[in-house]
């Protein structure tokens, strides 16, 4: 009896295109990492402001951090100003009331903002939805009031002065370049960090209670540790974003936990892309850019003009600058791959 399965070997041959499209767009993202790498470390040298890239790169650390709960976790929160706020306060007064270093400075903020997370998780994770993001939008205006109040923020007037010092005794932080690399370096441990922690098993567990929760739980997760323990490491990554602020600017107000600023970095995440890990860094960029692009010009419409961006951006680029970008590779991979594409 001769019996044919010709037939057999055709699914790894059906396997390779998809795993040569992986290897491209890898290939890609590399390309794509190391010429905003290069970017940022030319940008003194091509006569981009340094305290301008500074800010920006610290407020590219906090939509980062914004992006890892709502775009990786699907929570969304009204309050994260209130984090990056008081490790701002806490890393200026340390530093220049009570002599700290900057490096424990930064660390103090981490540890402000992780802790004041960890004490508003507590209480919100317990909701969801709507609920939750008004829970967190009730604490952070109590945060607001506090840095309003307490004698040592310097009320309305804020908390002026703030040295930069000499990071570990050595580095001097006066100048502007020394700073700028050090802010950027802290960036890219941040960013390559995130996205560790996005790529481990806990991130696939988060992703999982993102698209999911209920098949999540029936899992065997408990995922209000999980979404817990989310909500506090993006806290403190906040608040390493504050501390570095007011390191960068010498000074902290106000406007650093104020709500509308909470609502900047919702749009920062927007516009760049949710869920994406490139996404919040183009968004913050974008929205510093404008702010400071637009201030002199236009004075207090900048903030019409920036709503109305994000209006068109909403209407027509739903999944962001870089989310759009990701969908229409990834339609021309399928199209090329597809019996007559090119």
């Amino acid at each position: 009896m001769n019996v044919t399965t010709a037939s057999k070997p055709a699914a790894p041959a059906a396997a390779a295109p998809a795993a040569d499209d992986r290897q491209q767009v890898l290939r890609s993202a590399r390309v794509a990492w190391t010429v905003g790498l290069a970017i940022l470390v030319a940008a003194p040298f091509i006569g981009l402001y340094p305290v301008f890239m500074m800010k920006a790169l610290c407020f590219a650390i906090f939509a980062c951090a914004f992006n890892l709960l709502l775009g990786f976790t699907g929570l969304l929160s009204f309050g994260h100003a209130a984090f990056m706020g008081a490790a701002a306060y806490a890393t200026g007064w340390l530093v220049r009331s009570a002599g700290w270093s900057p490096e424990f400075g930064l660390l103090a903020g981490v540890a402000v903002g992780g802790g004041i997370g960890l004490l508003v998780g507590l209480i919100a994770i317990r909701r969801e939805g709507i609920y939750f993001a008004m829970i967190t939008l009730a604490m952070a205006q109590m945060v607001y009031f506090v840095c309003l109040q307490a004698p040592f923020t310097g009320g309305e007037d804020g908390l002026q002065g703030v040295p930069r010092g000499r990071l570990f005794g050595l580095v001097p932080l006066d100048d502007d370049l020394s700073m700028y690399f050090v802010v950027l370096a802290i960036f890219v441990l941040v960013f390559l960090a995130i996205m560790r922690i996005v790529h481990s098993p806990y991130g696939q567990v988060l992703k999982a209670i993102r698209e999911n929760e209920p098949r999540a739980v029936s899992l065997g997760y408990h995922v209000n540790r999980y979404k817990l323990l989310a909500f506090v490491l993006s806290t403190a990554i906040a608040g390493l974003a504050g501390s570095l602020k007011t390191l960068v600017l010498g000074f902290a107000t106000l406007s650093d936990v104020h709500w509308s600023l909470s609502g900047e970095v919702v749009l920062m995440t927007l516009l760049g892309g949710m869920g994406t890990f490139a996404g919040p860094v183009i968004g913050a960029f974008t929205i510093i850019g404008l702010q400071n692009f637009l201030a002199d010009r236009v004075g207090s419409w900048v903030t019409v003009i920036i709503g109305g961006i994000f209006v068109v951006c909403v209407l027509a680029f739903r999944r962001g600058i870089v989310g759009e970008l990701l969908a229409w590779r990834q339609r021309r991979l399928k199209g090329s791959t597809t019996p007559g594409g090119h």
